[in-house]
């Protein structure tokens, strides 16, 4: 068990969880709080967020981010999501971390954002490699093994 959970006074996203800021909130367990985004890219966009303040995921106790995934699920599904048979709809769950990779605010937050035509939703542009460099890939993959092993982790 992880110390109690820390919060940031000037968060806005720890004011939305401590009832300071109101919000259009869905979800909420001891360790995870969903709600819709104010400025959506899709109706039903949501945010799901860990009740522990840190700005990438690599700072969350565990225990914070065990119900996000289970929170997520629930709510593509009331959001008519996750339909079987149901084509021409999906979803992405989008995760940022740091600035660089378009976290606006320094608080871990999911979005899970309906994809219910070309136009709403998440557009992805994917710089891809053209060719895959089977070579280089072996190498990074022996080397992150390598620390895998010397963390215990496999």
């Amino acid at each position: 068990m992880s110390k109690a959970a820390a919060h940031d006074a000037s968060c806005i996203f720890c004011k939305i969880i401590k009832g300071e800021i109101p919000s259009f909130k869905l979800l909420e367990t001891a360790h995870a709080y969903s709600f819709l985004d104010i400025q959506p890219t899709a109706p039903g966009h949501t945010l799901i967020i860990p009740k522990y303040h840190g700005a990438k995921l690599t700072d969350i106790p565990d225990e914070y981010l065990a119900d996000v995934l289970p929170m997520t699920k629930k709510l593509a599904k009331i959001l008519d999501l996750d339909v079987a048979g149901q084509a021409g709809v999906g979803y992405n769950l989008l995760q940022n971390n740091g600035k660089i990779a378009h976290q606006e605010v320094p608080h871990v937050h999911f979005h899970l954002i309906p994809k219910r035509d070309e136009k709403s939703g998440l557009i992805v542009g994917w710089p891809a490699a053209e060719t895959p460099d089977f070579e280089g890939l072996g190498k990074l993959h022996k080397e992150l093994v390598a620390k895998l092993e010397a963390a215990g982790e496999q």
